[in-house]
């Protein structure tokens, strides 16, 4: 799931009584799984909102705090995800910059294994959620929230990045830089409407919001095609930050 709080209006009880909401939907047998970036761990010479002094670069790499998927919080997700993280019973994958949170009996299948190298390909839980034939609930967000369209840019293809975070290892704190695929949201928003025109989605409202609930591995396979035809270079592709 992907959520605006704010598109849905005044909600008593506020982000909890969204989340026990969706977890009386799902029932027993479902999971619910929320991205719980914190893509502030990360180099401070890519950062643009806003950016800092070159000065600044080196005393920020060696002082960030690692990342810890017990006490990290999220960056740019909303109320609703940052509210998932903190759920009893709630599990969290490795990733120092992109990780998901689960609630749920398959939380384990889905998180487990997130390679650090692999922000959302092959070893995320992207992947992990096309297995489970997943569906993808858009609460009040845009097509440009939607993660999954990740999965299928890091099918064709696209310039390898250096990628850094601050992470914990059995020596202690480490700067780490590993190579990874470059990812940008850019036009998302027109791949959404283009899928929405062409696929099924099923569309409602929840309270002031607008709801779209649709098929992950639907959506990435679409937009595996979609972004091979509308993204022919792979050359100048940003890194998200």
């Amino acid at each position: 799931m992907h959520s605006s709080l704010s598109s849905l209006g005044w909600v008593c009880g506020g982000p909890s009584a969204v989340v026990l909401a969706l977890l009386d939907v799902l029932g027993d047998d479902g999971t619910l799984v929320v991205p719980t970036h914190s893509g502030d761990n990360s180099d401070p010479a890519n950062w643009n909102s806003p950016s800092v002094p070159e000065a600044w670069w080196a005393d920020i790499r060696a002082s960030m705090l690692p990342y810890d998927p017990r006490t990290t919080p999220t960056r740019g997700v909303g109320a609703i995800p940052e509210t998932v993280r903190n759920w009893p019973g709630a599990a969290r994958s490795a990733h120092p910059q992109t990780s998901f949170a689960a609630i749920g009996p398959r939380a384990s299948t889905i998180l487990d294994g997130h390679a650090l190298d692999c922000r959302l390909g092959e070893r995320s839980p992207l992947a992990r959620l096309e297995d489970v034939r997943a569906r993808i609930l858009l609460l009040g967000a845009a097509f440009e929230s939607c993660t999954a369209f990740h999965l299928a840019e890091c099918r064709i293809p696209a310039p390898q990045v250096d990628n850094s975070f601050a992470i914990m290892t059995p020596q202690g704190r480490r700067w780490s830089t590993v190579r990874d695929t470059a990812i940008t949201d850019d036009g998302f928003d027109d791949l959404g409407a283009a899928f929405e025109q062409e696929r099924p989605i099923t569309r409602g409202t929840v309270a002031a919001a607008e709801a779209r609930l649709f098929s992950l591995t639907d959506a990435v396979a679409y937009a595996q095609v979609w972004l091979a035809e509308h993204r022919p270079s792979a050359a100048s592709i940003p890194m998200l930050s």
